[in-house]
């Protein structure tokens, strides 16, 4: 079973989401937060419990954590009578053109809010709005293909961790400003991936436009065009397509002879194949050709035609296959730098 959350819940931030990218260059209000907070929570309940919406708090806030009978409180927020004071003096701050790094701005931003917690919830998915708010502003667009906020959701666990150690701290935030800027470099990174992977797919589909294919076969390409992590083999394509292993293989026979896919070793005893991109060998168009590590990601680097610098993240898997010399180096380079043609 799949923990998704409820379609109202991510309707909701989806549209707070875009209300706030879409409107960057309007200025941060009072009215705009609360009306974002209430958004939330449509009924009014939060988890069972009947909360305040649209407003801030009027009760202490005492941030917990531990099962009930063993709950430890690791930050107590402002007072209600303060938050209005505190909160003018953050949307003055938001508003204003600071000549900082839009980068340190959202962090800053994003940990000051946190750290008021104005709302008796909702208070991290505002804070992460704003983040991307601010980011958007700085990039003058609202057409932005990375966000901080869906990376932060991925780290939940250190971004508490690091939030409760700097809101014990001296005042001192580099750290929490130097975690926040990793974060951003991973998000920016797994969106070049996914642009990456979208022009792969679009350069093959384009070499393609004019063979023949099943839906079958169409279905089981596109979804390891999309970034399936797994060797093609006539046994996977059988579960994934739901299909006879025969069947599979007649599949797999089938787009060979068309030149869409191709063994991975000839003559291998347990076969695995690679999807032909394009039928030119592109590796003499590449030199320094490196596999390297960085924050727990892979990289292909490489030099294209001796001028343009070559960096996209590979999955671990096919990293692995090519050390081991499972996985030649001109479908390596196919699967991953093929798109680079099409400009």
């Amino acid at each position: 079973m799949y923990n998704t959350a409820p379609s109202h819940y991510v309707d909701s931030v989806v549209s707070v989401m875009l209300d706030a990218v879409n409107n960057y260059d309007q200025p941060l209000t009072k009215e705009k937060l609360c009306a974002w907070q209430a958004s939330f929570f449509p009924t009014g309940f939060s988890e069972g419990s009947q909360i305040e919406v649209g407003r801030y708090r009027t009760n202490e806030e005492h941030i917990v954590s531990g099962m009930f009978g063993r709950e430890r409180v690791y930050y107590i927020a402002p007072s209600p009578e303060r938050l209005e004071k505190e909160m003018a003096a953050f949307i003055e701050w938001f508003n204003k053109n600071e000549n900082i790094s839009s980068v340190i701005r959202s962090a800053i931003a994003h940990f000051w809010f946190v750290s008021i917690h104005p709302f008796e919830d909702g208070n991290g998915r505002v804070a992460r709005i704003i983040s991307d708010m601010l980011l958007a502003r700085a990039d003058r667009s609202e057409f932005r293909f990375y966000n901080i906020s869906s990376q932060i959701n991925k780290d939940k666990n250190h971004y508490y961790d690091i939030l409760e150690k700097i809101q014990h701290g001296d005042g001192d935030i580099t750290e929490w400003i130097s975690w926040y800027a990793n974060t951003l470099s991973t998000a920016l990174d797994e969106a070049e991936t996914i642009v990456t992977t979208i022009l792969n797919k679009s350069f093959f589909w384009q070499k393609a436009s004019s063979v023949a294919f099943s839906q079958r076969q169409t279905d089981i390409l596109n979804l390891f065009l999309d970034g399936y992590e797994a060797k093609i083999t006539s046994k996977l394509w059988a579960s994934l397509a739901k299909c006879s292993k025969d069947t599979a293989i007649r599949d797999i026979q089938d787009l060979i002879e068309k030149g869409i896919l191709r063994e991975d070793i000839p003559g291998a005893k347990r076969p695995s194949y690679s999807i032909v991109y394009d039928p030119d060998d592109i590796t003499v168009f590449f030199s320094d050709i490196n596999i390297t590590e960085n924050n727990n990601a892979i990289y292909l680097t490489a030099l294209y035609k001796g001028k343009q610098q070559v960096r996209e993240r590979i999955l671990p898997l096919d990293a692995e296959r090519f050390k081991k010399g499972d996985l030649p180096l001109e479908n390596l380079l196919a699967k991953y730098c093929s798109y680079i043609k099409m400009s």
